[in-house]
């Protein structure tokens, strides 16, 4: 899952970011009103959290530029104002939720659990099959053949990425910004150490089959069929 946040408040940003980093989310960060804007006209988000008091675009015009491009991305507000009727205009803006500072993580990322089960009931995208392999978005468990298969955060995020792409050789860069959220580092073993450990337990529920391919040089493919 990719989540963008714009928040101006680099500690509650900071600790909002590392609180869904853990839950297995890619985090992109904006500080200011119009760098959130141009992510979320570029980008593809699964929810965005924005703060409405932003510099330079505040988070309200963001929202409704958003929705006037016709994307139509869940989004949270985060605000200190309270009022029933800052409430209701920023949910009349085009927001899908609205959350008052100061507010408890678990919360949070509860109400945007909420807003991505939302969007992918009415997408009725709530699973991905392929072949033997089939994933639950909403309840994330992973089943291969009749065997479920118990994943950290990141081995599920991998596995839904590669199962979005079956058959394209995806790069570690690829692989790094779409679950780790943070530009490539080619010193780095991480992505390899990721897919050694979900290519273990694949091929634990399913020995003799083997799905996730190395591309030498290039990257990593899964081949399920």
């Amino acid at each position: 899952m990719r989540l963008l946040l714009v928040e101006d408040d680099n500690k509650i940003a900071s600790l909002i970011a590392n609180g869904f980093r853990q839950a297995g989310f890619a985090v992109d960060l904006a500080s200011d009103g119009e760098t959130g804007l141009g992510l979320a006209l570029t980008e593809s988000y699964d929810v965005c959290i924005i703060d409405i008091m932003l510099p330079k675009i505040d988070g309200l015009t963001l929202i409704e530029e958003m929705r006037r491009n016709k994307k139509n991305t869940p989004v949270i507000i985060l605000s200190a104002k309270r009022s029933v009727e800052d409430r209701v205009k920023g949910l009349q803006m085009g927001s899908d939720d609205y959350l008052i500072k100061p507010f408890s993580f678990s919360e949070l990322l509860a109400r945007v659990h909420a807003l991505i089960r939302r969007a992918c009931t009415n997408q009725e995208t709530t699973k991905i099959i392929a072949g033997e392999l089939s994933l639950d978005l909403l309840t994330r468990e992973v089943y291969y053949g009749n065997r479920k298969i118990d994943l950290q955060p990141r081995e599920f995020s991998l596995l839904e990425y590669l199962m979005r792409n079956i058959g394209r050789v995806l790069s570690k860069t690829m692989i790094m910004e779409h679950v780790w959220d943070y530009s490539f580092d080619p010193q780095t073993n991480v992505v390899d150490v990721l897919v050694c450990r979900l290519r273990k337990k694949l091929e634990e529920a399913e020995p003799e089959k083997k799905i996730i391919h190395t591309i030498r040089g290039v990257g990593y493919v899964l081949k399920p069929y």
